[in-house]
Parts: C-alpha cells; structure tokens; sequence
C-alpha cells in the first residue's frame, strides 16, 4: 500500500463549525486551526470552494471565500500545503484561475494542491447569478478549463478556441513554483468525469461515499485510464470524509451532545450520514479508515467534526489514528 497522508478541512463555515458570531474571530478560529495542524504534521490544509453554507434550509451563516482565505493561511504557516477541495470551475474563467493558483503557489511558496471539479450546487449558483447547465455541459467546460490552465502555467503566450472558453496569447506570469505544476486533484463523481480526470488529474478525490462505492469507482477509473493511454498508477486516491473522534466513548458522547445543543440540525444531518462519517473512539476511527486503504485510498481529506467543542481532536487524531494507518 502507498504511504498514507492526510490533510483537514479548515473551518470555514460549511457545517456551523465556529464557537463565535465574530466574523475577525471566525478567522482567527480558522487560521488556529492551520497552525494546530501544521505543528501536529497535518500534510495539508483544504477549503471548500462555495459562497453560502450547506446544511438543512440554513444558506444564511457565515462563509469565507476559497482563495482569500487560502491566502491568508498561506502567508502565516510554512510547511502545510494548501488546496480547494474542490473549485467550483464555473465561478471563474480557467485563465483567471491559472493566474489565481499560479499566485497563490508563490505567496505559499510551492505549497499549492489545486483542486477542481465541475460544479454542483444548483441553489448556490442560482441565487449568485451564474447559469447551471446540464452535467455534460460542465464537464466539458472542466475539461476545457484543465487544458487552458496547464498550458498557462508552462507556455510564455497561451491560445486555446474550445466550445466554452477561449484564449489569445494569455501570459501567466508568475509560473507556479512547482514543476512542473502543482498537483491536480480533480473531485466529483460519474463516468465522463473519470475521463477528465484520466486525462488531467494527479489525484482523484472521492467525495463521501462508501469503500464499496469508492472501489467500484475505482475500478471505472482505471478503465478510463486504460482508454487513454495513462498508467491508472500515476493518478493518487483520495477520499473527504467526516470524523468525529473522541479520546473515549465518554468524550465522544461529550462531543455529539455539545453539537445538538449548538445546532440540532446540523448534528442530525451529520449523525444520519453514516456512510460517510468515521465517529467513535480513535480505534474504532482507524478500523473504518483502513476499510479505504484496503481499496486503494492512500490520501485522506478528514473534514472534523465538533473542533468547536474543543481543538483536542486534533491531537487525538494525529496521535492516535494516523500512526495506526501508517
């Protein structure tokens, strides 16, 4: 089995996650947590790439932007890589985000994973004024979008004419200061998507889903990977899952009462998500994370559940879980 790393989710607002209505303090909260995980040796840090929360009828919480607060955390930690689990593609032109990206490895110093997927939260795109077409379309406009932006970060002058986007002679200066790019992790599900990331990705990222969902997607993939002419080899698996781990079954019993006191329907939603929710004490956290390296899942994106209630869950995981994977 490959070497197993793992990265968090920062609070960003996605799940009711700070202990404050502040909105400086929710940062500081966020940019704590970075820190937290840089010095436990998280591998790296993620944000979600929306406008507006996502959880029961509630789109009026708080919610920091992807790539300002990357940027952010970027210019405060030094060795925690950096990505987007995932951008949403329809929200900026793909030359804008090889601009944003190629930036963004600079101030962080080559510590850029960037990930990208098509896009798929109708409401969301809705009520910010941007078209939702059909799952073919974006697709074919991630595509597109990967081609543009991998030329743009290794050619002096750009041109691409495609079916959604179109470039002449687009300069991308600063180069990203990986090479020869940052990695790309393409998220999201279904058969053409697999064919996007067969042809452009570096790291598949499974959103949720079960290890035997995750294995059978898996399997698709390396057949995608086959049709193009690619080594599946070459392309890393990784899984987003939630974790809810306490020291005991009392801190953990401690940790789901704090979270319905705060927001009952968020812990309800969170809780009835047992597919893709690892909650118990750290060995029983480890047993179900092994069901994914079994698979084949050698990186795992943990978004922690309850970090409000108490920061130690951080250290339970990376003391107790990890090295247990590994």
């Amino acid at each position: 089995m490959k070497p197993v790393r793992v990265g968090l989710t920062l609070p960003q607002g996605w799940l009711d996650e700070f202990p404050t209505s502040n909105p400086h303090e929710q940062f500081l909260f966020s940019k704590n947590v970075a820190l937290e995980a840089e010095k436990l040796g998280y591998d790296a840090g993620y944000v979600y790439d929306h406008f507006i929360p996502y959880y029961g009828n509630n789109s009026n919480g708080p919610f920091f932007e992807a790539y300002i607060l990357l940027s952010a955390i970027a210019s405060v930690t030094s060795r925690l890589r950096i990505g987007q689990v995932v951008t949403c593609n329809s929200y900026r032109h793909p030359s804008l985000l090889a601009k944003m990206a190629s930036t963004l490895d600079a101030i962080s110093n080559g510590r850029l994973e960037f990930g990208i997927g098509a896009g798929w939260f109708e409401h969301e795109y809705t009520s910010y004024g941007y078209e939702f077409v059909n799952a073919a379309s974006r697709i074919e406009q991630l595509d597109e979008s990967l081609t543009i932006i991998k030329k743009m970060w290794k050619n002096e002058k750009s041109s691409f004419k495609g079916k959604h986007y179109s470039i002449k002679n687009a300069n991308c200066n600063p180069k990203p200061m990986q090479n020869p790019h940052p990695p790309v992790m393409v998220g999201g599900a279904g058969s053409k998507l697999m064919e996007v990331v067969a042809r452009h990705a570096t790291r598949y990222n499974h959103p949720f889903g079960t290890p035997e969902i995750l294995k059978e997607k898996i399997s698709l993939l390396k057949a995608k990977c086959k049709l193009a002419k690619r080594n599946h080899n070459e392309i890393e698996n990784s899984v987003l899952l939630r974790v809810l781990v306490g020291k005991d079954n009392d801190e953990v019993k401690q940790i789901i009462s704090g979270l319905k006191k705060k927001n009952e329907s968020i812990a309800d939603f969170v809780l009835r998500s047992k597919d893709s929710i690892a909650l118990g004490t750290p060995n029983e956290v480890a047993e179900y994370l092994k069901r994914y390296q079994q698979i084949g899942i050698s990186y795992f994106i943990v978004n922690f559940i309850g970090l409000s209630r108490s920061l130690a869950m951080l250290s339970t995981f990376s003391s107790k879980v990890i090295p247990v994977l590994r």
